[in-house]
Order: structure tokens, then sequence, then C-alpha cells
């Protein structure tokens, strides 16, 4: 059984060692809940279960004290990819919700799996989630003051493999902060999240740029492919370059191999695999 999450980029907020210690405090103590509740659940369940835990904590940009787009609305997206079944459900510009995770998980069941704006509201409310505004006291005075135009790299995910040896990943994001209204991240998408039989990825970073490189699928491919997840990370990473993409991913491969990297310092992270490891 392994696991790893991250909270996006130390730069996404403030960069007081406060807020340091504090990020690293939470993510450890997430991991740490998300790794026994992996002992008696499996890595679908586990990545939900986790990834929730995120999205209540105002230090991340998801859920909780997601960044606010350019009119004033926060919008939430969110996905979730099963590597057993290669099943992938995700909900995409959410008003109004606490955990976009779990409207992803109760869509994985349907036939239409990815849901949009009026359509992923409207199927939330159906499925029990109420009305919640997640716009903190923070986040609304930063976007009045217009802190945010350039600290937009706020994402959170995990990935988890199971004792059964099945992969899942979930990744979760309030945006980028002053967007245009109703812009699409690469968090609900394939390239920011994605899982196989051989390996499973989350990403954070700007979401054009992961998009642009389709960062999590072709890792995924790549290890299916026969890479170690390192030697398919590090060459994902090396196209990155070609236009400065800016991007961190977190991923574990059915072999039991756990990574992470960043293409620009630095990315927020856990990890328990026997013992619990949190970015210094």
């Amino acid at each position: 059984m392994k696991l790893i999450i991250h909270g996006g980029f130390f730069s996404e907020s403030s960069t007081n060692q406060e807020t340091k210690k504090a990020k690293q405090d939470a993510l450890a103590e997430i991991v740490t809940l998300g790794y026994e509740y992996l002992k008696t659940h499996n890595a679908l369940e586990t990545v939900v279960y986790t990834v929730a835990l995120l999205e209540d904590n105002e230090l991340f940009n998801a859920g909780m004290g997601s960044q606010i787009q350019s009119d004033g609305k926060v919008r939430l997206s969110a996905s979730l990819m099963d590597g057993k079944t290669e099943k992938f459900s995700g909900v995409i510009n959410m008003e109004d919700i606490k955990n976009p995770i779990e409207v992803a998980k109760d869509l994985i069941s349907y036939d239409d799996r990815v849901l949009s704006g009026e359509g992923a509201q409207n199927f939330a409310r159906k499925n029990g989630h109420a009305f919640f505004n997640p716009i903190t006291a923070q986040r609304q005075s930063e976007y009045e003051a217009k802190l945010n135009q350039s600290n937009n790299k706020g994402t959170v995910g995990c990935v988890a493999l199971d004792d059964e040896g099945n992969l899942a990943a979930a990744t979760s994001t309030g945006g980028k902060g002053f967007e245009i209204p109703c812009r699409v991240s690469d968090s609900a998408t394939a390239a920011g999240n994605y899982a196989n039989q051989h390996a499973g990825i989350s990403c954070t970073g700007v979401g054009e740029d992961i998009v642009s490189n389709a960062t999590a699928a072709k890792i995924v491919t790549r290890v299916t492919d026969g890479f170690s997840l390192k030697e398919a990370c590090d060459k994902t990473f090396t196209e990155l370059k070609a236009f400065d993409g800016f991007a961190g991913v977190v991923g574990i491969s059915s072999t039991g191999e756990i990574y992470h990297c960043d293409s620009h310092p630095y990315m927020v992270w856990a990890s328990f695999d026997v013992n619990l490891q949190v970015f210094s």
C-alpha cells in the first residue's frame, strides 16, 4: 500500500515560514489519515476520501479557500480515475459545492461521466450535495486587493495503490484566480489526472501548460510501454521545457515505485510508503 498527495505550489499563497509549516503539518496529517483509510478501503475510495480532506482545508486552493474568478465567483473542478476499470469521471466549473471530488465519485457509475456548469450543479443537488459557499475571508480580501493575478498554481491531488494492486488518482482545483469566467483547467481532464493498471498521476501547475503537454496521460502511457515511473516523468518534463511549462506531479506505479517532480520550485507534497515523508 502506498499513498502520495500534493497541495499545489508553495508560491500559490503566502510564502512565509508560518505558512510553510502549516502546509507541512496539514499534508502530514492528511496523508497519514489517508494511509490509515487505505488499510480498509480500495484505492478509488481512498483517493476520494483524501482529496476531500484537502478540499476541506483552507490552506489549499480546492474546495474551501478556492481562488475567485474575475466575476467574483468560485467555480470548482475535479476528476477521478480508476486504474482498474480505466473509467474517468469529472466535474468542471461547479458553483456552490463543498466537495467536487465526491460529485465526481457519484458520476463514475454513469455513462455520462464528465459534467460542467449547470448540468454538474443539478446532478449534485439531485444526489444530495447541499448548497455551500466555499469563499473564505482571506480569498475575498485577496480578490478585492487583486493579489492573485500572478499566484495561480494551486491544485490538490492524490494517488493511491491498494493492497490488491489497484491504482487510482484524484485531482481537485479552485482555478487560478481572476481567470475568464468558466475557464477550464487541466484538473478535470486526462492531461491533469490519469490512471490505469500500470500507473496513476495527479498534476498541479498552470493548467494550459499541462493540457498542452498532455502530462498525466503521457506519463502513464510511457509507464505502460515499459518506462519506469521516474523515466516517464523525467522525459515528459523535458518536453515541457520547449515552452517553459509550469507543472508538478505525484505518481505511483503498479510496481510500487513512488515519485514526484516539478518544473519550477516548488510543489508541496507528502507521501506514506511505510514511513511518512513531507516536503521540506
